[in-house]
């Protein structure tokens, strides 16, 4: 079996010191990334079945790369690289496969791949059951199963101005390009209102830090007080039916659909 590893670094020396190490190994092949978007790019592109994660990275860090990868229909293993000791606890604490301190060296590095050997040959090809756990300890890791709080007004741009909305009015939020955007439940069907500050659904999902809402897939999330139904779709992914008066419809992807039923305790 071949083992298609990505090793993300924002160093050139680390990555290069990394990759040398793996050569070492026939069954395994080997691509770099030194950005967070240009290894979510080639996950999504050509996908990988084990990742070596620099955790301290400029922008996108270490677990929130992971936290994107796990929305992917065939999302790899994570291993950790990191300087530092306390980061291997959190690391375990996510549930990665394992973690590498800097300077890996050679035996530590082939232990780690024989979990990876182990893990692979035993698991289930789509991984979503334990993708949906490992959402689950991030989140809890972060401390982001807590209630809205002071958290509980939404800022949203409408006519030029900031309008602060009581979380629970809003239905949905949807990703469009560079913005991330608002649909209420009392208004227009067609009106969107751009989230003040806020591009991307993985700044979303830091802004708001509570348990309210619920990220369905890549670019949706959801308020889980506003579901009114949920029934089976296709190829594992769910229906939600919204309580607005236009009854909106929204599809939950089939990695999500565990973890969704645990919220709405339905399991």
């Amino acid at each position: 079996m071949t083992i298609r590893t990505l090793i993300v670094d924002d160093e050139t020396p680390a990555r290069d010191e990394l990759a040398y190490l793996l050569a070492d190994h026939p069954d395994v092949q080997t691509r770099q990334a030194a950005t967070a978007d240009e290894a979510l790019s080639i996950l999504e592109t050509d996908g990988a079945d084990l990742v070596f994660q620099d955790i301290q990275m400029p922008g996108m860090g270490g677990f929130q790369i992971l936290e994107r990868a796990l929305e992917l229909d065939h999302p790899p293993l994570f291993v950790f690289v990191t300087a530092y000791d306390q980061y291997a606890v959190q690391a375990f604490e996510a549930e990665a496969l394992d973690y590498l301190l800097k300077p890996v060296s050679e035996e530590r590095l082939a232990a780690c791949l024989d979990r990876a050997r182990q893990r692979l040959a035993a698991m289930h090809p789509d991984r979503h059951e334990e993708s949906s756990t490992l959402r689950r300890l991030l989140r809890e890791l972060r401390g982001t199963a807590q209630p809205c709080g002071e958290r509980n007004r939404i800022p949203l741009i409408r006519e030029g101005r900031i309008r602060l909305t009581p979380a629970e009015d809003v239905l949905l939020f949807e990703v469009d390009g560079k913005r991330v955007l608002a649909r209420l439940a009392d208004g227009p069907s067609d009106e969107r209102l751009p989230f003040h500050n806020v591009s991307t659904m993985a700044a979303l999902e830091e802004r708001l830090e509570c348990e309210r809402f619920f990220r369905i897939g890549r670019s949706a999330m959801v308020n889980l007080e506003r579901i009114a139904e949920v029934a089976p779709y296709h190829s594992g992914k769910y229906i939600i039916v919204l309580d607005d008066p236009a009854r909106t419809q929204v599809t939950v992807g089939r990695s999500r659909v565990s973890e969704l039923k645990q919220r709405l305790g339905l399991d």
